[in-house]
C-alpha cells in the first residue's frame, strides 16, 4: 500500500456554513480530554494568562474556564464566522470576563515576546501550509518557563486506516461533516514531521507523542 501524503485544505474556514457545521459536530469528548490533559500538564504557579491559537468557536476555552474561573484566555482565529459563533458561545456560557476573542493570524501575531504564561492549541496546525511559522510564533509569545500544549490530528499511514477512523469517529455525522474530517486527516502531519519541526527550537522528540488513534500532542516548556 502507498503511504498517504499530506494534502492541504483551506487554511481559513470562513463561511457561515462551515462554521455552523464545525460548531454542531460533537466535540465534547475531545474537548474534555484536551482540558483534562492540559490541567495535568500545567502546574499551579504557571500563571493565569493563556493564549488559545486557532480557537474556532471557542469551545475549548469555555471548557477550561468552567473548570477554573481564575484563568484569563485570549483566543484567536482568522475566520470572522468562527469568531462570531465563538462570541455567541461565550455569552451563552456567561464567560465574557474570562475569554476574549480576537481575529489574529497565528503565523504573525501582534503580541510582544513572552506575553503569555501558557499557549495552547487544538487542531490548527493541519490548516497551516507551513506549520513552522505557527510554531515559531507560539513559542515566541510564551514566557520563559511557560507551557506549550499543542494537539492536532495525526495523518493516518494509509487510506484504509483513514477510512476506518472516519467511520469510527464520524459515522453518524452529516456528509459535509464527514468530508471536513476526511480533508483534515489528509492535511494533518505525521509524528516524524512534528518532531522535525520542534527540534530546531530546542525540544526533544519525546515532547511529541501519539495521544490517541487520531491525535498527536506536543507538550513543552520554553527554556
Amino acid at each position: 500500500m502507498t503511504p498517504l501524503n499530506r494534502i492541504l485544505e483551506t487554511e481559513v474556514m470562513d463561511t457561515l456554513e462551515e462554521a455552523f457545521e464545525y460548531d454542531s459536530m460533537d466535540h465534547s469528548q475531545v474537548n474534555e480530554v484536551f482540558s483534562t490533559d492540559f490541567f495535568a500538564a500545567r502546574i499551579p504557579n504557571d500563571g493565569s494568562q493563556i493564549l488559545d491559537v486557532g480557537t474556532g468557536t471557542a469551545q475549548i476555552p469555555i471548557v477550561i474556564c468552567k473548570r477554573n474561573s481564575h484563568l484569563k484566555i485570549t483566543a484567536i482565529d482568522l475566520a470572522d464566522s468562527m469568531i462570531e459563533l465563538g462570541n455567541k458561545n461565550i455569552n451563552a456560557a456567561g464567560l465574557e470576563d474570562s475569554i476574549t476573542l480576537a481575529k489574529v493570524d497565528s503565523k504573525s501575531m501582534p503580541y510582544p515576546d513572552e506575553s503569555f504564561d501558557q499557549v495552547i492549541s487544538n487542531s490548527i496546525i493541519h490548516h497551516i501550509p507551513n506549520p513552522v511559522a505557527c510554531f515559531k510564533e507560539m513559542i515566541r509569545v510564551t514566557k520563559k518557563g511557560g507551557l506549550l500544549f499543542i494537539r492536532d490530528l495525526l495523518r493516518p499511514m494509509f487510506e484504509t486506516e483513514l477510512l476506518t477512523i472516519v467511520k469510527l469517529h464520524a459515522g453518524d455525522a452529516t456528509p459535509k461533516q464527514k468530508q471536513l474530517f476526511t480533508d483534515s486527516l489528509h492535511a494533518s502531519l505525521s509524528l516524524t514531521e512534528v518532531r522535525e519541526i520542534v527540534k530546531p527550537f530546542g525540544f526533544d522528540a519525546s515532547c511529541v507523542i501519539q495521544s490517541s488513534n487520531r491525535h498527536w500532542t506536543f507538550t513543552g516548556r520554553k527554556t
